[in-house]
């Protein structure tokens, strides 16, 4: 069984306490599968599986940030990838880096609107780098690993100019968002997942993952669905199919190589995992197979279950798990936070 850390609230927890308890825990090196329960967040509409999130126009920097937008990290033939990045207006030193990627079904295209924690990242000590990458539309797997270590391998390119801190990245994402963050937090040396873009010979590496409710073994989210009405995986026209460019049951050498479980190493970084339990797009399924590979490899991986919740929404969002994420992050990004 996997372990459980039950914290289930008849009224709305105060988020305060309950991060203290949980920093504490993460401190101390436990791994969790705790249960808190909000209220169930609103599916999102067809063709957002990222939430809603990574879509629209550039929105003004919040007070206490600013942004750099359309940084090119990659051109490939015609087309160009952009980052977009967000750091404190005051700062000593160098910036430990969140490279965030949205949701989008491996659409792309979404970099355009601000993250959804970006600049209260930036306001924590964080350069938060928003990016871009080949929607499934235009190119199919491998192209998304390529095109997201592109842009880690850039950004340390530029660190100096940027005032970055070269040897502390974290990947977080939602959705498919958080598949290629796990993809980047697991294939630090695959060749095939490299690419050539985004200043080759650097290392893609990142030292830390946030893996919010991105999918991982394709061949069984249909059959861990919430509902036979939900949305098919299987048939021909689901994300996944098209992310690897045919049916993902008669395409399973191709699913493989996309999974990050199959690239699951003894040395991998420490991740954070967050769910919801009643996600209809995502099942909850997948981060359990995630959460149980990297155990199984001796790995640290915290696993934050969300009773109630559904594919993101405001749950995701709130000062509880912002606390949680953050200790996650201070704890493996800044030294003085372990």
């Amino acid at each position: 069984m996997l372990p459980v850390f039950a914290a289930r609230f008849p009224h709305p927890p105060d988020p305060m306490k309950s991060a203290v308890a949980f920093a504490i825990a993460l401190l101390l090196g436990t791994n969790l599968l705790s249960a808190a329960e909000v209220p169930a967040a609103p599916a999102a509409p067809p063709g957002q599986r990222g939430g809603g999130r990574g879509r629209g126009g550039p929105a003004p920097a919040p007070a206490g940030t600013t942004v750099i937008r359309d940084l090119v990290f990659t051109r490939i033939d015609a087309l160009e990838l952009s980052l977009e990045l967000y750091r404190p207006e005051q700062f000593t030193g160098t910036l430990p880096v969140v490279v965030w990627t949205f949701g989008s079904a491996w659409g792309g295209g979404g970099k355009n609107a601000q993250a959804p924690n970006a600049s209260w990242l930036a306001q924590h000590g964080y350069a938060v780098a928003v990016i871009d990458h080949r929607g499934s539309g235009v190119a199919q797997w491998p192209s998304q690993a390529h095109d997201v270590k592109a842009a880690v391998r850039w950004l340390r390119a530029n660190a100096q100019q940027y005032s970055l801190d070269a040897a502390r990245f974290a990947a977080w994402g939602e959705s498919s968002g958080g598949h290629l963050s796990s993809i980047l937090g697991l294939t630090g040396e695959v060749a095939e997942l490299e690419g050539a873009g985004g200043s080759p010979g650097l290392s893609s590496r990142v030292q830390a993952v946030v893996d919010f409710f991105g999918p991982s073994d394709f061949l069984q989210m249909d059959a861990h669905r919430l509902s036979p009405t939900n949305m098919g995986h299987d048939i021909a026209t689901s994300p996944e199919s098209r992310l690897v460019g045919g049916a993902i049951q008669e395409n399973q050498d191709k699913v493989a190589r996309a999974n990050p479980i199959t690239y699951v190493t003894p040395d991998d970084p420490p991740f954070l995992v967050v769910h919801g339990e009643q996600d209809a797009l995502v099942p909850f399924h997948q981060s359990e197979l995630l959460f149980a590979a990297l155990k199984a490899a001796g790995r640290d991986v915290t696993f934050y279950k969300i009773a109630g919740a559904g594919h993101g929404g405001a749950a995701f969002y709130n000062d509880l798990t912002k606390a949680i994420v953050r200790t996650f992050l201070d704890r493996h990004l800044k030294p003085a936070a372990r």
